[in-house]
């Protein structure tokens, strides 16, 4: 059995790294994909923002911490992690008190997005060194 899923987005905070006991290096960050469309019964533009929840393990998870920031545009392929409990997405409840759900995504390859000027560049963990600067733009930010 195989699964992947690949999730293009913008970082919704600035990520956060811890070493396990052993020192292996774990970086989280959260990652918000966004859908515009037109109802068709209504004719309005309509929005949707699904939230995904990021673990970069390892090198790739040193680097991530390093380059990526809050509002950053980033391309993770990975795969899928159910809610031990669940089954499913991981749910919460917001402040305004609905249910939202966050979609957990073990990485195995990070994609910095944009040109050289804007800090895009990659790193799938093969190599030492990332090639690239980074940035974030304020601007770019959906939310």
């Amino acid at each position: 059995m195989y699964q992947k899923i690949i999730v293009v987005g913008n970082l919704g905070s600035d990520p956060e790294m811890r070493y396990m006991p052993d020192g292996t290096a774990v970086t989280n960050f959260s990652l918000a994909t966004n859908r515009r469309w037109t109802d068709g019964a209504t004719g309005q533009p309509r929005d949707e923002t699904t939230w995904f929840r990021v673990s970069v393990w390892r090198k790739q998870a040193e680097v991530a911490n390093q380059y990526l920031s809050k509002g950053r545009k980033v391309l993770v392929e990975g795969r899928l992690r159910p809610d031990p409990v669940s089954g499913g997405p991981r749910t919460f409840t917001r402040q305004d008190g609905t249910v939202g759900a966050s979609y957990e995504i073990t990485a195995d390859s990070i994609q910095f997005l944009g040109g050289r000027e804007e800090g895009g560049g990659s790193y799938e963990g093969g190599g030492d060194e990332y090639q690239g600067a980074p940035a974030a733009e304020e601007d770019d930010i959906p939310f």
